[in-house]
């Protein structure tokens, strides 16, 4: 089994991550990209971030099985369960700039998920039957774990589409 944990930076996934025990391993992309050698292909000037080298790093994941994966990337690659995590823009804005993103940043990512960005990416890529929406706002990370939990389980049905913050813009 695939699992992709995907979300807007701010939406809890790697602290939700840390907080499961599934039995499968667990791979946290972004560590992946920043500390391993052939996996970004430069820096992103306007943002400040290194670019993901989505074609290696999809022919690397392409040799794991029962797998857990994590990044704001994640639903850009084959999995049998996407999971995007939720939260509303301003707990985005809150949370990345506690973690020292500024402002522009901060705002950028808030409107991505407010557009449902990567909600949508996810549906388009892997259909409607294998994404799994949770929310993350005022939720704790073990009730985050549990959520996911469940899917890993097979104990909670798809979701796309239930979580809306529109009004936020």
């Amino acid at each position: 089994m695939r699992v992709a944990v995907t979300g807007t930076p701010g939406t809890g996934k790697t602290t939700a991550v840390e907080h499961l025990d599934t039995g499968l391993d667990t791979l946290h992309l972004n560590d992946v990209i920043k500390n391993e050698e052939g996996f970004s292909t430069g820096i992103d000037e306007d943002r400040g971030s290194l670019v993901a080298d989505l074609d290696r790093l999809s022919e690397w994941l392409d040799d794991r099985d029962d797998v857990l994966f994590e990044s704001h990337l994640a639903h850009r690659f084959d999995a049998d369960r996407v999971i995007v995590l939720r939260a509303h823009p301003e707990t985005i804005v809150e949370r990345l700039r506690e973690r020292g993103d500024d402002d522009s940043k901060a705002y950028e990512n808030a409107e991505s998920e407010a557009l449902d960005v990567i909600l949508g990416e996810a549906v388009e890529e892997h259909g409607m039957e294998s994404v799994y929406e949770i929310e993350t706002t005022d939720r704790d990370p073990d009730e985050v774990a549990r959520e996911i939990q469940a899917v890993v389980d097979g104990e909670r049905e798809p979701s796309a589409g239930t979580v809306s913050y529109i009004d936020w813009l």
